[in-house]
């Protein structure tokens, strides 16, 4: 009976003695008790063998996240989805994720301030976008490092803080002045619009600066930009013409990069969306594109100016990296096979000297005039030579075969060691060198230093010593000048040397290319020198290119009060700010040997190296 365990004289107030108290339980007791222990192991039993299945269960419901509550879509055999239908899915898709996190009990996550090898899970902010997403997750234990990095040393830590705010000023005011504009005019504070873009406004500057955000942890920033790219880039109602090497290297490369960080297909299915708009371009006899084309006619030319209407080898060179990875993550072979016949044209056509002049004629894949340069018209076809060998996981010999062959016959021919004893790289036109080297050219110091560090041979001895003179060259071509900033170009004779002697030659542009070696060479050396050249950089930006409104480049470089262009370029967000932060990082943080930058400084994932690939 129930209460039998309790003395009946204690229930009753009974006076009965100790001494007559049962010391043994009654059959029903004792069946009670049998019954709570044969329940208890039932219970133990249940949660040991099925338990764990639970758990699978609500690990999948939790990795789905919001689209497990997201109609299906309609679109079959490849027909084109209703672009408000997507607008509406991506809506809801937001507003599941925003309930869901007044629900759901997140877990703060402190962003990673300490060196990582590469088997220590990535520490990433609750608020990544990759783990809100449901498609492409990759485990936090294999993860690269994406951002916080903060290196050890303090001065470091301080000097990136204060790139980082660099970065805030210019983001804050573009935001301001100039959201959904290409970029920004910080001096009168409204938007500009390159003739590269055409006249369209198709935030150029929000493409290109979105993984300098998620690099730096600009959290908000990016969902901003996220939100814009979602909801505004789209060329089917816009007649733009476009530059296909600036829209591939901008647009697409910096979609392409913000898929393999986030995993979010809206980014892979917008990279598409832009690269298609490029195929007609590849119309032409050689399979060699024209240089600009309309987005809504897809009608394609060349420039008057290059000679003769040719084909420039920088543009169509530069598309290698971004094509062939587009076609990997979306399963279709028809970018890859684009840049892969520009390949083989090139390859089977006679180089003067072993050098490959700037222009062809994509008709009748002629050479145009003999002018070669690893700078403007030249500079980017050699580093997607190596870069497209690198991407590969080194499996693209050919590639590799072809930067060899072409830095061999760089080094003999155009690379010369001025009075003073600095490396240059000339121009050479119909066979005599210039001995004018471009700030573009200034890439070249990394490039050299990548290419001899990636693979010993025979050549690695001296091309390091042409990496670390062609970027000590550049180095000077800013500290010669009164704003500590480099000019256009500059000229090596009798009488000067790394200085500009024309006025179209003096102006910066807040161009990219000597801090882009300052952070290779740092990587690949670690002498702290490329550390301090890259400060004197920053404060030279604050100092004459900082204004209310952003920064803008100058136009003579060796006044001391320069005037301002009043154009903020994308670039200077993509690239210069970026490479300046990891100048100041931990080599873990987008580690070079798990990405591979494109020119416009968006990394891209190695092959079979890097998880982020996410390939179809």
């Amino acid at each position: 009976m129930p209460g039998a365990i309790i003395p009946q004289y204690q229930r009753l107030g009974s006076s009965v003695p100790v001494s007559v108290i049962r010391r043994s339980l009654r059959p029903r007791e004792k069946c009670l008790i049998l019954l709570v222990f044969a329940t208890l192991g039932i219970v133990v039993f249940w949660a040991f063998f099925y338990l764990p299945e639970y758990g699978k269960v609500s690990y999948q419901v939790q990795k789905a996240g919001a689209d497990l509550l997201l109609p299906p879509s309609e679109s079959k055999h490849g027909e084109a989805e209703d672009p408000h239908k997507r607008d509406d899915i991506e809506k809801l898709k937001i507003r599941i994720e925003n309930d869901s996190d007044k629900v759901l009990d997140k877990p703060e996550v402190k962003r990673d301030s300490t060196e990582r090898s590469l088997d220590q899970p990535e520490v990433i902010q609750a608020s990544d976008p990759s783990k809100d997403l449901g498609e492409n997750l990759i485990p936090r234990s294999r993860s690269p490092m994406l951002n916080g990095g903060e290196d050890r040393d303090d001065k470091s830590r301080e000097r990136r803080n204060v790139v980082k705010k660099m970065m805030q000023h210019a983001w804050e005011n573009y935001e301001l002045y100039a959201w959904g504009k290409n970029e920004l005019r910080p001096v009168t504070k409204r938007g500009h619009s390159a003739s590269i873009f055409g006249s369209a406004s198709l935030g150029a500057s929000i493409i290109d600066g979105m993984d300098t955000l998620y690099i730096m942890g600009m959290d908000a920033e990016f969902q901003k930009g996220r939100d814009w790219i979602a909801h505004n880039l789209n060329l089917d109602n816009v007649s733009a013409d476009l530059s296909v090497f600036e829209t591939n290297i901008r647009f697409v490369g910096g979609l392409l990069t913000l898929f393999s960080f986030t995993g979010d297909s809206m980014y892979k299915d917008k990279a598409v969306h832009i690269a298609d708009k490029l195929l007609p371009a590849f119309n032409t006899q050689t399979g060699i594109p024209l240089a600009i084309v309309n987005s809504r006619t897809g009608t394609s030319k060349n420039y008057g100016w290059a000679s003769g209407g040719s084909s420039i080898l920088s543009e169509f060179g530069t598309l290698h990296m971004e094509f062939t990875y587009l076609s990997d993550i979306t399963g279709d072979p028809k970018y890859r096979e684009k840049v892969d016949r520009i390949r083989d044209v090139i390859k089977k056509m006679d180089k003067p000297k072993g050098l490959y002049p700037n222009y062809i004629h994509p008709r009748s894949g002629k050479w145009g005039q003999a002018h070669m340069s690893l700078g403007a018209l030249g500079d980017s076809f050699y580093e997607y030579l190596l870069k497209a060998w690198l991407q590969s996981n080194k499996q693209d010999v050919e590639a590799r075969i072809l930067y060899d062959d072409a830095m061999q016959a760089i080094t003999e021919h155009m690379v010369r060691t001025s009075q003073g004893g600095l490396i240059y790289v000339s121009d050479m036109k119909f066979d005599r060198l210039e001995h004018k080297m471009d700030h573009l050219a200034c890439f070249a110091g990394g490039l050299y230093g990548l290419g001899a560090k990636t693979q010993h041979n025979d050549q690695f001895s001296r091309h390091m010593e042409i990496a670390e003179g062609i970027t000590n060259t550049c180095h000077e071509s800013y500290s010669r000048s009164n704003t500590k900033l480099g000019p256009e170009s500059f000229r090596f004779t009798d009488a000067i040397e790394a200085k500009a002697l024309k006025s179209t030659e003096k102006y910066y542009i807040l161009r990219p290319e000597t801090v882009e070696s300052y952070m290779i060479m740092w990587r690949l050396t670690k002498e702290q020198k490329y550390r301090e050249w890259g400060w004197e950089v920053v404060q030279a930006l604050e100092r004459h290119c900082k204004v209310e409104g952003g920064y803008t480049g100058i136009k003579n470089v060796y006044s001391d009060d320069p005037q301002k262009d009043d154009v903020q370029q994308s670039f200077f967000l993509a690239e210069t700010l970026k490479y300046l932060y990891l100048l100041f990082s931990d080599d873990n943080l987008i580690s070079l040997d798990e990405w591979v930058f494109n020119t416009e400084a968006h990394p891209l994932p190695i092959k079979d190296v890097n998880p982020y690939y996410r390939a179809a």
